[in-house]
């Protein structure tokens, strides 16, 4: 026994030697189960750093992937804009028909003659969008620009519009050539 106090009591006949041996068993029983807390603790901080490890690296995954979008989304403008500015047909010389189209929702204006009039009415020629000004491009140039990004072009298809049923003025044809 290593208890001087446990050794007196023995001697003094007030205890015996099952109970001191009970006590020590007792008290090992409770340091064993401190020991196990303070190690289970440990655990629960790793616990929880793996927890925190696997949200981090989520988010940078989410990260990563918004980058690569982004990315992508600048090569194809500047594709888009590679495209606009190599096939873009020239409006300088004798270009002064105004002609007004409506695009996201806005009416918008550009200047073209009136051969070029004629065959974006027919859907031969697109307007394209590029740095904040409309560009004409042929119906092929339009398309392809089209299937990267919907929001750059203005095409005119050849197929009539969807007419309804309904419409009272249905008879009423919009000339083509009407200028507002």
């Amino acid at each position: 026994m290593n208890n001087p106090f446990q050794e007196q009591l023995l001697k003094a006949g007030l205890v015996t030697k099952q109970q001191v041996h009970k006590a020590q068993k007792d008290k090992n029983k409770k340091n064993k189960q401190q020991r196990s807390k303070k190690q289970a603790a440990p655990n629960e901080v790793e616990s929880k750093a793996q927890q925190v490890a696997k949200e981090k690296a989520r988010q940078d995954r989410e990260l990563n992937q918004k980058k690569v979008e982004q990315a992508r989304k600048k090569a194809i403008s500047l594709e888009i804009n590679q495209l606009i500015s190599a096939n873009r047909i020239d409006r300088s010389e004798g270009c002064e028909v105004a002609y007004n189209f409506e695009h996201n929702g806005k009416v918008n204006r550009i200047y073209i003659n009136d051969e070029m009039k004629q065959q974006v009415v027919k859907g031969s020629l697109g307007i394209a969008r590029i740095e904040g000004r409309y560009e004409l491009v042929p119906k092929a140039t339009a398309e392809k620009i089209r299937q990267r990004n919907d929001q750059r072009i203005v095409l005119f298809d050849t197929q009539e519009q969807t007419e309804n049923e309904d419409d009272a003025y249905a008879d009423y044809k919009i000339p083509d050539d009407l200028t507002w």
